[in-house]
């Protein structure tokens, strides 16, 4: 007795889809074998249930209700299917069901009916043509017995099967094979030369061994045996020693040298090699061979080291670790380089350390070629890849754009077309991958998403009035596509003068079954269509009804097509105005999101009932017309013409509007032009999830510009594929100028979409085939393009990865989108004919080529802006400022410095860059904020006196303000060079008896600007962080609206979070991957674009009449259409040697600075930099009033100090003891660089071979230091650029062999070349300085106005101050204190945070200072403030009121007082948590809960 399914399985999980599926499905019989180990389940369907499906149901069975058991699960499945299927339409729905069966039982059979025809000469007898083959022959009868199954008994029905064969097609696609076999051939014999070679060094160590076998020595192998003996796995037999044996004998052998050279270290040895990945385990010795991938040393106890490396062979990665004599280390490292090629002998091991499976006890490495395999272009006329993506095609493409245009290159091809989704970024990397004597051509294009706005809402207009009569209707169909799939019911209703006054409604049998799918979605079964009438006899009867109408239908294309295609089929004319509500609903609803039908009817209160029922949906529709009609008349339209202007190309429509990939490529530096336009105009205006560019936009810039039809999501290939009529394609076509074909393995992933009309890769060459004929019909040229996402097939993985990290379902079916060689293209396109293949592979691809100039994605000239008359400008501004501040005459030393420098700068076209910073510098000074110089241009003298900077770079000197009078020359000043003139004694003006002002830090300017003028400057500005914006806004004044562009940035995947990605996707799919291996593959995808971002500080600087189209697109940061700031598309870098970038960076400093002069009065300008309380606090606490043993863990009066602050700073000021000034600049130096204080200045300071004077601690001290050893200046400048960019420590620098000779010959120390090889960065000079008077200015604050000190620095720098925590008084914040150090090593990075202000809070309460309670009405938002002589926190202290919140409070408590907590919630909108925690902290005082009145409120 048969039971439903869900009966006999109550308690199985199945997904949805399989659920509905299994429905009608009945359960007739389940038997087991005798050891009830063999489950037979015999299911009876009325659908068809594909094989995919049953085997998906066998193993939800198998793992939920006989979990943990050995017990096979077979279901044998019947169907009892509706009298709409014939073996003819069986056939059509099940045949890849039937592949999938036999394709498990086998592959052989599988093949051969996969190439087979089938084809119905009458209903029940097909004829099977395979070809023929001998095995064709003898596995006939199995072929056709398994159909006859499947067929007969399986569905009930009755199929004759006839067997034919027919000849095989020979493969044309191979031409040239002698040169190509040839070339292929000479590759292997270049790629295995080293192995040659390796042999022949092997013959002389040989007869060196036979000589010494005749002495009586004996070599062993490392084994211990005589021959190689392996396992079936591939691995080594074992053989076990005692204890210690192999250790004594593995050091043994390990002290001789081989006579073999390839041997790098160990001994020879001979073993074959085992794949790393089948390396499961510590299974002892191996050998493997594989690429060194990183390098790692660690230094160990009795002078040894650990050298740990990374290896692999591609198919897995493994470390190993060598532990070396010290003396040997550098020798090892010599020859187990990043990139090399080894083989390894050692064993396979747990590692104590890590607990990763790691090889050690290394018995040998030897070199060994490169063993991976090199595909190559060897056809002699090769093609051009016209549709290719880099890792700039937003989280799309992995590969990097040079490693493409290399690969190119080196296969031999002319050209390759870079064409990224939306964007154009990889352009600047592209042209700088070719050489510039090189004939190579990047073509310049992008894949747009391109929207088609020349369409109107209404088709076929006739000028219709509105009130015209009209038919709505609405049509189901068992799927999309017109040509393939059929109509299974009509809707419609008729509208005169706005009503409805017809219907006509009804179903059509396709005379096919309806798929599940479309029963599910519209309810209709083969039952209910049965008895309808054929299409043949019901359509006349609706184009009748329809006739005289204008036809209108929502998502009108589609129901249109089919009407318009069985028209055709019956010769019916069909040619009627066309009204699509879709687009009327995007222009009259323009607040919608999505224009499905149930939306628009909610939106209009229409109600729809049974959705996806076409009678139900055309009266829906016809209802929703009726109110567009009357929207519409309310605007003034009245006829259908009125309506399509209405509609044309407004950006809200566009933005609403289905994008269709395209590929534009620039042909002509104007074509690049407005390429840039374009791309401009996605990201600006058209901006919508993507970058749009409307059709509209193309065509008005289309010069210089090609386009063509792109991939499967291009307008046309859509088109054919969903069947559009003949008229739409013909109007598609004509748009494009070339047409696109692609391998079928891109498209596969629509053969494995149910809703796709696509059934077979035949289909898909089908459709490639009739795209070959529209190009020949309508003479556009057809290429066939890889859309290229990655180089090589393995590099999928890294697509994969990407794509599964941002959730794609699908991403382990990844389509082949390799780069193909020419061959491999010829081969993926032989079904188009041997000829036609060449012409879309070879012939066009070079046509399109060679339509597009060779051109430069960036402009190559320098364009500054112009300020007229800049360089006088700047002269008298210098002069001036010199003779008001020096004299006149001015002192040599200030004449020759400025002549010298205004002459470089004005001569290199440099004055404009200073006339900028002085106007920008100037502006703020005069809005009440000082401006910081960051970089070297405090080197500049001109600088100086133009203002831009504070540091005066002279030598140090004296100078009175008052009359003048200087001193450049006496012995004192001269002791003092290289120093900072503030650090001088105090002295009187020896003419008009005043003190003295101490001048000069003593910088070179060449620093700044190099020997000749040929170091590029770059002025970089520290603004207030308040006064930025202000800053930014000014530049446009200076250079007028549109001239200014924020500089634009690329945010790309970072290591952590490719790591991230990598490791989450081996997890989720169970696989173990060890961290090398995961890192290796963490390669290949970082680097891909994520975002856009924005310079924090950068403004390029159009010149006037420029068009920045010229230079770059633009756009806005991370594509936010709700800021009005835009940034350059090119990462400003791209640009950086055309357009003046100007850096007008936000600093807290001056902030603080600024509110300091506020609280305190005093000029900043003013605070002397001598003072010695001030410098006590580099050295102790004495100044502050407390001693150490006030604080926790701070020796010093530093904390909170700008540079000097942190831990690391304070304990570079404990190892120096600086004195004065000029020994903070120089920490200031050590503690900006990399590598120039640890392992480098502190190990010298410590044994004493330098003093904090001596020592490299900037930039300029290089260059200074080697002029004075009797050095080149020149030389001397190169050095310094080159050690301070880190060149030389990473060894990439090809002089230092010479420099560092130079240096040995002109006496300088080997301490001082030893840490200019350890730099990697170093800090200018001028910068430090710049730096240290902003410091120095706080610190004196902090010193003489503590309180002003504490609020500003709580008000600005504090980052995590919390008022619950530290403001409670001295013990409680104490208390919090040593709960945070008992966990210092688990802090987050908040917690951090908030710990670094409580320090500064303690330091507070210990000098005797306190904290008022919060008042909710006199507190400020932000800021501290001083009352009667103590501190009120601002109220954004609070834990969980954010800076918004804190506003409202402070806006709300300026409308009088808070009646109760509930009055105070509803006005400042704070959440219900923070009122408690506000009110837990006693901030509400007597405040009521609610403003409720209680009877007992009523006096009698």
């Amino acid at each position: 007795m048969s039971k439903p399914f869900k009966e006999a399985f109550p308690t199985l999980q199945l997904d949805e889809e399989l659920d509905h599926l299994l429905e009608t499905t009945e359960v007739t019989k389940i038997s087991a074998n005798h050891d009830h180990n063999h489950i037979r389940i015999y299911l009876r369907a009325e659908r068809l249930i594909f094989k995919k499906n049953i085997w998906k149901i066998e193993k939800a069975i198998l793992e939920q209700i006989f979990q943990n058991r050995d017990i096979k699960v077979k279901i044998i499945e019947s169907f009892e299917l509706s009298e709409q299927y014939t073996p003819q339409s069986l056939m059509d729905v099940y045949r890849d069901s039937i592949l999938d069966e036999l394709n498990a039982y086998s592959v052989l059979e599988y093949n051969l009916l996969r190439t087979a025809t089938m084809e119905f000469d009458q209903p029940h007898h097909m004829l099977l043509t395979m070809d023929e083959t001998i095995i064709a022959k003898t596995r006939t009868d199995e072929i056709v017995e398994f159909l006859e199954k499947v067929v007969c008994e399986r569905c009930g029905m009755n199929l004759i099967i006839q067997t034919a064969f027919r000849k095989p097609q020979e493969s044309k696609y191979r031409k040239n094979s002698e040169k190509q076999i040839a070339q292929e051939v000479q590759s292997i014999i270049a790629r295995t030369k080293f192995a040659m070679s390796e042999e022949e060094k092997e013959e002389k160590p040989a007869e060196e061994e036979a000589v010494a076998a005749t002495s009586g020595q004996e070599k062993k192998s490392a084994s211990g045996t005589s021959g190689k003996e392996h396992s079936s796995g591939g691995r080594k037999k074992q053989t076990f020693e005692k204890k210690g044996e192999f250790r004594r004998k593995f050091e043994h052998d390990n002290n001789k040298k081989s006579m073999n050279p390839d041997v790098i270290y160990g001994r020879d040895f001979e073993d074959e090699t085992i794949e790393i990945e089948k390396i499961d385990g510590p299974i002892g010795e191996v050998v493997i061979r594989g690429k060194i991938l990183s390098v790692d040393t660690r230094e160990i106890r009795n002078e040894k080291t650990i050298i740990i490396f990374s290896i692999t062979d591609f198919t897995d990665t493994i470390v190993l670790k060598i532990f070396a004599r010290n003396d040997d280390v550098k020798d090892l490292l010599g020859e187990i380089n990043k990139g090399k090629f080894v083989k390894v002998k050692g064993v396979a091991t747990i590692d104590k350390f890590d607990s990763e499976l790691t090889i050690g006890s290394i018995v040998g490495i030897k070199k060994c070629a490169d063993f991976t395999t090199v595909r190559m272009d060897t056809s002699i006329d090769k093609r051009v890849e016209l549709h290719c993506h880099t890792k700039m095609s937003d989280m799309d493409g992995v590969s990097d754009v040079k490693d493409i245009v290399k690969r190119a290159m080196k296969w031999g091809h002319k050209a390759i077309a870079i064409t990224d989704h939306g964007d154009v970024q990889a352009f600047p990397d592209a042209n700088h991958t070719v050489p510039s004597d090189s004939d190579f051509k990047v073509i310049y294009g992008v894949e747009a998403y391109l929207v088609d706005d020349l369409k109107g809402m209404v088709t076929d207009s006739q000028n219709q009035n509105l009130d015209a009569d009209y038919v709505v209707f609405d049509l189901e169909t068992t799927g999309f596509s017109p040509e393939v799939n059929r109509i299974i019911e009509i809707g419609a209703v008729k509208v005169k003068n706005g009503a409805i006054v017809d219907k006509f409604s009804t179903f059509v049998n396709p005379e096919v079954p309806i798929p599940f799918r479309i029963e599910q979605l519209t309810s209709i079964n083969d039952s209910m269509v049965i008895d309808a009438p054929v299409i043949a006899d019901i359509l006349p009867e609706f184009m009748k009804f329809c006739e005289g109408c204008v036809m209108v239908a929502h998502n009108a294309d589609f129901d249109m097509s089919f009407i318009k295609k069985n028209c055709q089929r019956l010769d019916i004319p069909c040619a009627p105005t066309i009204v699509d509500t879709v687009a009327l609903a995007r222009v009259l609803l323009p607040n919608l999101n999505r224009f499905k039908l149930d939306t628009v009817a909610k939106a209009l209160g229409v109600s729809l009932d049974n959705h996806h029922r076409a009678v139900d949906d055309a009266g829906c529709t016809a209802e929703i017309f009726v109110k567009f009609i009357a929207m519409l008349k309310d605007r003034g339209v009245s006829t259908l013409d009125e309506v399509n202007a209405l509609g044309t190309s407004s950006v809200q429509n566009v933005q609403k509007m289905p994008t269709y990939h395209a590929i534009i490529l620039a042909t002509c530096d104007q074509g690049r032009t407005n390429l840039y336009r374009l791309v401009s105009l996605a990201h600006i205006k058209y901006y919508h999830r993507r970058p749009r560019i409307p059709k509209s936009e193309f065509i008005k810039y289309r010069d210089g510009l090609l386009i063509g039809s792109a991939c499967e999501a291009g307008e046309l290939y859509r088109a054919i594929l969903n069947g559009r009529p003949e008229e739409e394609i013909t109007r598609l076509v004509n748009f494009y100028d070339y047409l696109e074909i692609q391998p079928l393995g891109n498209n596969a992933f629509l053969v494995r979409d149910e809703d796709s009309p696509i059934a077979s890769n035949d289909d898909l060459i089908e459709i490639n085939k009739k795209i070959v004929r529209l190009g020949e019909e309508f003479h556009k040229p057809v290429v066939a393009t890889c859309d290229v996402h990655f180089l090589d097939p393995d590099d999928e993985i890294y697509r994969r990865i990407i794509m599964a990290g941002q959730g794609f379902k699908d991403a382990d079916e990844q389509a082949p989108l390799f780069l193909r060689t020419t061959e491999e293209m010829l081969k993926e396109f032989q079904y188009l004919g041997s000829e036609k293949a060449e012409e879309v592979v070879i012939k066009n691809t070079n046509l399109i080529a060679d339509m597009c100039e060779k051109i430069s994605p960036v402009r190559p000239d320098k364009c500054p802006p112009v300020i007229e008359n800049s360089d006088q400008m700047l002269r008298d501004i210098c002069y001036n400022k010199a003779h008001k501040m020096y004299g006149d005459p001015l002192p040599e030393i200030v004449q020759e410095r400025l002549d010298r420098e205004l002459n470089s700068i004005i001569s290199n076209g440099y004055a404009v860059m200073y006339i900028i910073a002085q106007k920008l510098v100037w502006k703020s000074n005069e809005d009440g904020y000082l401006v910081g110089s960051r970089g070297s241009v405090g080197s500049s003298f001109v600088a100086t006196m133009s203002g831009i900077t504070e540091v005066n770079p002279l030598h140090a000197h004296y100078l009175c303000k008052h009359c003048q009078y200087s001193d450049f020359d006496s012995d004192l000043v001269k002791s003092y060079s290289g120093r900072s003139g503030c650090d001088m004694p105090d002295k009187i003006c020896p003419r008009c008896g005043k003190p003295l002002s101490k001048e000069g830090f003593d910088i070179p300017f060449e620093t700044f600007l190099g020997f000749k003028g040929n170091k590029e400057p770059d002025i970089d500005l520290n603004f207030s962080g308040e006064y930025q914006s202000k800053a930014h806004k000014y530049t446009e004044v200076i250079f007028g609206e549109g001239q200014t562009f924020k500089a634009g940035t690329i945010g790309t995947l970072a290591d952590k979070t490719a790591f991230g990605y990598v490791k989450n996707y081996y997890e989720e799919r169970g696989v173990h991957k060890r961290n090398c291996e995961i890192d290796r593959i963490v390669l290949g995808c970082v680097g891909v674009r994520r975002t856009t971002g924005q310079h924090p500080g950068g403004i390029v600087v159009l010149p006037m009449g420029e068009q920045i189209y010229t230079f770059t697109p633009i756009q806005h940061p991370a594509n936010d259409m709700t800021v009005d700031i835009t940034t350059t598309h090119f990462d400003y870098h791209s640009i950086d040697h055309n357009l003046l970038k100007l850096d007008i960076l936000g600093h807290d400093d001056p902030t603080m600075i600024r509110m300091l002069q506020d609280l305190t009065g005093v000029d900043p300008t003013q605070i002397p930099l001598d003072d010695k309380a001030v410098m006590s606090l580099f050295q102790d606490t004495s100044a502050l009033g407390i001693t150490p043993d006030d604080l926790v863990n701070c020796q010093l009066g530093a904390l909170g100090i700008p540079e000097f602050g942190t831990d690391f700073a304070m304990g570079m000021l404990i190892d120096t003891q600086p004195t004065e000034f000029s020994d903070l600049v120089r920490i200031a130096g050590l503690s900006h660089g990399t590598d120039v204080w640890l392992g480098n200045a502190q190990t010298l300071i410590q044994e004493k071979k330098a003093t904090i004077s001596t020592a490299i601690c900037t930039r300029d001290d290089i260059m200074i230091y080697l002029i004075s050893m009797g050095l080149d200046s020149e030389e001397s400048f190169k050095i310094m650029e080159n050690v301070r960019k880190g060149i030389v420590a990473k060894g990439k620098c090809d002089k230092w062999p010479e420099w560092k000779q130079d240096m040995i010959d002109h006496n300088v120390p080997d301490w001082y070349i030893w840490s200019c090889e350890k730099i990697k960065y170093m800090f200018p000079k001028a910068h430090a300085a710049a730096y240290v008077m902003m410091a120095w200015r706080i610190a004196y604050c902090k010193v003489f106005y503590p309180l002003a000190y504490y609020a500003a620095y709580f008000s600005i720098r504090a980052t995590a101050f919390s008022y619950e925590l530290m403001c409670q008084g001295k013990d409680k914040l104490e208390g919090y204190m040593h709960e945070y150090e008992k966990r210092k090593d688990e802090l987050s990075k908040k917690e951090q945070d908030t710990y670094k202000d409580m320090r500064l809070v303690q330091e507070m309460y210990a000098r005797g200072f306190e904290f008022l309670p919060i008042d909710i009405y006199t507190s400020e938002p932000h800021h501290f403030q001083i009352v009667d002589g103590k501190l009120l926190p601002a109220l954004n202290t609070i834990d969980g009121l954010g800076d918004n919140a804190a506003v409202a409070i402070a806006e709300a408590a300026k409308d009088g007082p808070f009646l109760s907590k509930d009055d105070f919630r509803q006005r400042t909108k704070v959440s219900k948590t923070t009122i408690e925690l506000m009110s837990d902290l006693g901030l509400f005082g007597d405040i009521p809960e609610s403003n409720q009145l209680s009877l007992f409120d009523f006096g009698a």
